[in-house]
């Protein structure tokens, strides 16, 4: 018999049969251990939520802080404060800096995200030796409550943030983030005294504009049939808007990372990413509510009518807000990467105010936007990586920010090397030019649509038609049926809000999960990286 023969004998294989068999055994004892701890860690992240939901104002910050003003003693009460936020150990405040100014958005998610680690917008400001505030909320509204009170609760804040500081070289810089920045923009307009540097980080001010066919939530609206629907969401809350309705349409956005990839990568890497994951899961899932007032004005004026650019929105005492009184350099922060608050939502409303750059520079006006290449909506706020780079050259250029000739720039950061001129001087490790850019620049960005715009404007009127005919025919008997108990079981259901309901400690089918996941840590067995 020939070696090949030989080879080819079935008394060959043998050896084999009994490895297969090991590394089968190994890999189902691994995947067991695995979905054991994966159960474990989503216990933890019930019970991590309603240990935050019993705090009195729940928050992600990772720094101490000191309440400075209570918004629900406000004469026209909001559910919002100002804190001062402490410095962590060495690092050392100059009194004399302008102060920094956080403001969190709520959008359906808790407060925190602008100080969610070390390196964040509040931790690289500390850093550059800034004195820092931060504006957050508790998770419910007062009643009655506005987005105008809130506005005047929010100049009330940079009013005290000023006297505070009398020698400061100069008035705060407002960090406006997501949703809080077209907030921040409007107090801006109103009360254009009060403000530094303005930095809006993915931040969307012009809700018509974007690439036609991409990013669906530019869509959502019309295809619904207008605001109706937050209408009657908020008439099934009981006169609250469930801010789990938000977190669903960002979830809504990328299904397969909803519905499989998220917890697959805990799973696979359930020995190692447990504390990260509650750590992100601790902000995601500490929803918030709104006011159906807050929720229908913001649906009206802002994301279905496209107001604010436009300055079509009048306060209830008659002032025309028009972002063309803001005084202070702005800094437009955003991504190609973002499907929430693309470049062209977060830049549009430059078109939409001024003719040209020679208008800009007219009305003494500087405005700087930066674009990163890649990271999603999330990323702009919590990535260290951003923070590092684009924020810490933010704060730290701040102030040359400020005395920038009026006109349209670009922010273009290029790592730091050896070649630099003076590298010994430079702080961090990439380098900011403010270059001059042209509308022609910007509407390459934008890619502004007339047609377009026509067909936005049309499902406005759609939604007024259809708000009206809700109101008239439906909402009485909505009303009517609807209470804070209906509320509650609608809340618990959300698929936002399931998953922290039915990991609890509390449901018959967790039992026994604490002690089963401590006997597969204590006997874990990891397959083999070489397991086939």
């Amino acid at each position: 018999m020939t070696d090949s023969t030989q080879s080819l004998s079935p008394l060959s294989n043998q050896p084999l049969m009994p490895a297969l068999a090991q590394q089968t055994m190994d890999y189902w004892v691994d995947g067991w251990q695995r979905t054991i701890l994966f159960w474990d860690v989503l216990r933890q992240r019930s019970d991590q939520y309603y240990a935050q939901k019993a705090k009195a104002v729940p928050n992600v910050l990772s720094f101490d802080a000191d309440l400075v003003l209570d918004g629900r003693t406000f004469e026209r009460p909001v559910n919002y404060g100002l804190v001062r936020i402490q410095p962590p150990e060495g690092v050392i405040i100059h009194p004399k800096k302008r102060p920094f100014v956080v403001v969190d958005p709520r959008a359906g998610h808790g407060p925190g995200i602008g100080g969610f680690k070390a390196d964040s917008e509040l931790g690289v400001a500390m850093r550059a030796g800034h004195p820092c505030y931060f504006v957050g909320f508790t998770p419910d509204p007062m009643p009655g409550q506005t987005i105008e009170d809130i506005m005047k609760a929010e100049a009330m804040f940079l009013e005290k943030v000023i006297e505070l500081h009398p020698e400061a070289e100069g008035k705060p810089c407002v960090i406006g983030n997501c949703q809080a920045g077209w907030a921040v923009m409007m107090v801006a307009a109103t009360r254009p005294e009060l403000f530094g540097p303005l930095i809006i980080p993915g931040s969307p001010l012009s809700y018509w504009a974007g690439v036609e066919g991409q990013n669906p939530m530019r869509y959502t609206g019309g295809v619904l049939g207008g605001s109706w629907l937050t209408a009657l969401t908020s008439d099934l809350g009981a006169g609250k808007f469930d801010g789990a309705y938000l977190v669903e349409n960002f979830e809504n956005l990328n299904p397969a990372n909803t519905l499989w990839t998220k917890n697959y990568d805990l799973w696979s890497q359930v020995d190692t990413k447990g504390p990260r994951f509650l750590e992100f899961e601790k902000w995601w899932g500490g929803h918030v509510n709104l006011n159906a007032e807050e929720m229908q004005w913001i649906v009206d004026q802002l994301f279905v009518g496209n107001r604010l650019a436009t300055a079509e929105i009048v306060t209830s005492d008659g002032v025309r807000i028009d972002l063309r009184n803001i005084r202070s350099p702005i800094l437009c922060f955003c991504s190609k990467g973002d499907n929430i608050t693309p470049p062209q939502q977060a830049l549009g409303w430059i078109l939409d105010l001024y003719s040209d750059k020679d208008d800009i520079r007219a009305a003494g006006q500087t405005i700087v936007y930066a674009i990163h290449e890649s990271i999603g909506h999330l990323g702009i706020f919590v990535s260290g990586g951003v923070a590092r780079k684009e924020h810490q050259e933010f704060a730290s250029n701040i102030d040359l920010i400020d005395v920038l000739p009026p006109g349209l720039y670009e922010a273009v950061m290029t790592p730091k090397t050896a070649e630099a001129a003076n590298p010994d001087l430079i702080i961090g490790d990439w380098i900011v030019r403010f270059e001059s850019r042209t509308f022609d620049d910007l509407r390459a960005i934008v890619q502004p649509s007339a047609e377009n715009e026509r067909r936005f404007a049309t499902a406005r009127r759609v939604s007024e038609i259809n708000l009206g005919l809700y109101r008239t025919l439906f909402q009485p008997f909505v009303q009517a049926f609807a209470n804070t108990q209906t509320a509650e079981w609608l809340h618990k259901l959300n698929p936002s809000e399931l998953p922290y309901e039915l990991f609890l400690d509390r449901n018959p089918l967790m039992q026994g999960i604490v002690q089963l996941a401590e006997q597969t840590r204590q006997q874990r067995q990891p397959v083999a990286s070489d397991n086939p």
